[in-house]
Order: structure tokens, then sequence, then C-alpha cells
């Protein structure tokens, strides 16, 4: 009896131990991504805290915790009205391609042979196979004024002199966010639209919704996670840009990735630091919001 007692807690420790250890295996195959995540995300970032916190005295960084630099940053109408911008634009951005990559992506999927769909879907991403830079710089020759659009119209003489309106100001910039970032809204939304029941959808309309009625009651809530992810995909790398408003946008497009950059390249590390925390803030802010529409209810959970 003394021997089956004691040897009971013995094997109880030994199957703790085991079933720790299997634990930690189970996790081993994220050991990679943790120390990625940790030397090129967690440990910039705050270096980047600690810098927003710090000053900049003869092009040096002084280790002394003020908020000197968000004080600055608010007091500069400038800067305020950069962030503004930068925020309506992205806004007006990410609504222009949602809004044009919704309707070809419901007429992909609805309406377009499978056989097709692939096809199709391998024509909107070939833009990714050539370089970002190069895409960009294409844009000029089509909104510049020797650009496609400016010899169009004096080929059509609705113009005798070219138009310098299409380039160098935020319209700009907005349209060649919705060309960058327009296969990332088709691609997020592709994948939501294919899993669609599209029985539900005939149903509604069989029972007399008409089609804008069936898509507002059964199609968008059922895609709602799909939808708030495109915005996410389109909208969080949106704020961060800075070659397009800097080739397109020229001085009437600037964002505040441009002026971040400009705060680096003259050596004002700590007021760099603390506008690139406001915008990260904005983006933790951003998705805590979005986060909400990512939850998926049980639609039978309330009759249960």
């Amino acid at each position: 009896m003394t021997t089956s007692a004691t040897s009971a807690p013995a094997v109880a420790r030994g199957r703790l131990r085991l079933f720790r250890l299997s634990s930690l295996t189970q996790y081993a195959g994220f050991l990679p991504a943790l120390v990625l995540f940790g030397l090129f995300f967690v440990l910039p970032l705050g270096l980047i805290v600690a810098y927003s916190f710090w000053v900049t005295i003869d092009y040096n960084v002084v280790h002394h915790w003020t908020l000197d630099n968000y004080r600055y940053f608010f007091s500069v109408s400038t800067y305020i009205s950069t962030m503004w911008a930068t925020i309506w634009v992205s806004v007006a951005a990410t609504a222009a391609t949602i809004a044009i990559a919704f309707p070809f992506t419901y007429w992909l999927v609805r309406y377009v042979p499978r056989g097709l769909q692939r096809l199709l879907l391998v024509l909107v991403i070939l833009p990714f196979w050539t370089s970002y830079l190069l895409r960009v710089y294409s844009w000029l020759n089509i909104l510049g004024d020797g650009g496609a659009i400016n010899r169009f119209l004096q080929w059509t003489h609705i113009t005798d002199h070219p138009l310098s309106f299409f380039l160098y100001d935020r319209p700009a910039v907005i349209l060649v966010l919705v060309y960058l970032y327009f296969p990332f809204a088709v691609l997020t939304l592709y994948a939501s639209l294919e899993r669609f029941d599209w029985d539900q959808f005939k149903a509604a309309m069989d029972l007399g919704a008409r089609p804008l009625t069936a898509m507002r009651r059964i199609l968008l809530p059922q895609i709602k996670p799909g939808l708030t992810t495109a915005v996410i995909f389109v909208f969080i790398p949106i704020l961060g840009e800075y070659l397009a408003p800097q080739l397109v946008g020229g001085a009437r497009g600037v964002m505040i990735g441009n002026l971040i950059v400009n705060f680096f390249s003259g050596a004002e590390y700590t007021r760099g630091a603390a506008a690139s925390l406001l915008i990260a803030v904005l983006i933790v802010v951003l998705l805590v919001i979005f986060r909400r529409s990512l939850e998926i209810k049980d639609p039978y959970a309330s009759g249960r």
C-alpha cells in the first residue's frame, strides 16, 4: 500500500512533465518567427518610443526625457495639416479602391466562369511582377505635361496646351494609390465572395427582395470580415506611403511619410521618431476598432 501510494504522485509528476514538454514542442515552430518579430519589430519600435522622448542637440541625441517633440509637432500648423491631409487622403483612396474593387469582384465571382476567374485574377496581380518604383514612375508619363492624357486632349483639340492639374496635387496621389492597392482589395474580397452561398441571395430575390436589398441584408453582413480585412490591407499601408506622394504629389501632395523622412534627413531623429510613433498609435487604434468587425457571429446562436 505504501509503495503504491508513493508512486502515484511520481506518476502524476511524470505526466505533468510530459504535458509541459509536449506543449513546448507544439509551440517550438513559432520560435523563429518570434525571434524575427522581436529583432525587426519589437526592438526597433522600442527604440522609436525612446527616441521620441529624447532631444536632439547639435545633431546629437541626448537622453533627456521630455515631451517637447510632441509639443513641437502639435504647435506647428503645417505638421497638423499634413497629418489631417494624410488621414483624408487615406480615407478617400481606400473608399475609392473598395468602391471599384467590390463591383469588379462581385461580377468576377458571380458571372464569370470559374475557369476564367483565375486568368482574370492573374491579370489583376500582373502589376506586382514589375517594380513598385517603375509602376509609380509610369504615371508620370501618363499624367505629366507630355503624358498620354495631355497628348490625347491636344490631339482631339480639346485644349491647345498641356494641362498641369493632372500632376503634383492630391488628386493625382489618390489616383495612383487606388491603382497601387486595387489588387490587395480584389484578392481579399474574392476570398470572401467565393465562399458565399449564392443560393441565399437567390432565395431572397425569389421572396421579393430587390437586388440592392438582398445585397445589403444578405450578402454584406456575411462578407463583413472580408470587407473589413480589405479596408485594413488598403488603408493601413496608405497611411505610411512615401514614394507615391513624393513622385506624383510634389509639394502639394505631401503626406506624413514624407514629413518623417524630412525629419530624419535633417538629423532631427527625435522629432521624426515622435511623428512615426503618432502614426503607429493611430494604426493600433484603428486595428482595435476594426477587430470588432472581424468577429464572426453564429447566426443561429440566438435561437438556441
